[in-house]
């Protein structure tokens, strides 16, 4: 059997809600970049080529401008800045995107990636989620919608889910120029950040 989804009008609303934040960064297909293999290794500039994003190339008060001109126009209490008051984060942008639980949130995301990929160029991204099952079940989301997706976008999102005994799909994940998702728990998210930290002491990526 196969599956029809509908665009449902709130939706676009939602994903516009989050790729307008953005308005006014110019597209970029990515950044080639190539990785320092490390000390006794020989590396080529095309065997160790990635591909990553371009930088937010907007000022913070741009950006700010950008988030209130969502949040005005749907009622909602405008930002003074863009990091978390509570959660005390690192990141320079912390962006809150609440929808109510049975809308849809999912295919949103999915369809935010796709459009972020449209205007902006972005492709890689890192779905995180709170456990095994949930992460399971997104990956199933995504390939059930990758054919919707394909009609609409003509291309659709790569997907694996992450796992530290099969490391050559976060080679193609780093050289793929298509749109490239990474799913994982927080779990595995946390100890694949915490062993790149170690072992990227002395290594450092190189620009192409």
């Amino acid at each position: 059997m196969k599956l029809q989804f509908k665009v449902q009008p709130y939706q676009t609303e939602a994903v516009d809600a989050v790729v307008d934040v953005f308005a006014g960064q110019p597209f970029a297909d990515g950044v080639k970049y190539r990785i320092d293999p490390g000390k006794g290794a020989v590396a080529t500039l095309l065997d160790d080529a990635g591909l990553r994003n371009a930088e937010i190339a907007l000022t913070p008060p741009q950006l700010v401008t950008n988030v209130q001109q969502v949040q005005r126009a749907r009622g909602l209490e405008l930002s003074k800045d863009l990091k978390d008051p509570v959660k005390k984060s690192a990141a320079p942008i912390n962006l809150d995107i609440e929808m109510e639980t049975g809308t849809g949130k999912t295919y949103v995301y999915i369809k935010t990636i796709m459009e972020l990929h449209k205007r902006y160029g972005w492709s890689k991204y890192i779905v995180v989620v709170p456990s095994i099952a949930i992460r399971e079940g997104v990956k199933k989301s995504f390939d059930i919608t990758a054919e919707h997706f394909q009609q609409h976008f003509g291309t659709k999102p790569r997907t694996f889910v992450y796992d530290s005994s099969r490391l050559h799909e976060l080679e193609r994940f780093s050289s793929d120029s298509g749109v490239q998702v990474m799913i994982i728990n927080t779990q595995s998210f946390n100890r694949a950040v915490d062993a790149e930290q170690k072992a990227s002491e002395g290594k450092r990526a190189l620009p192409i």
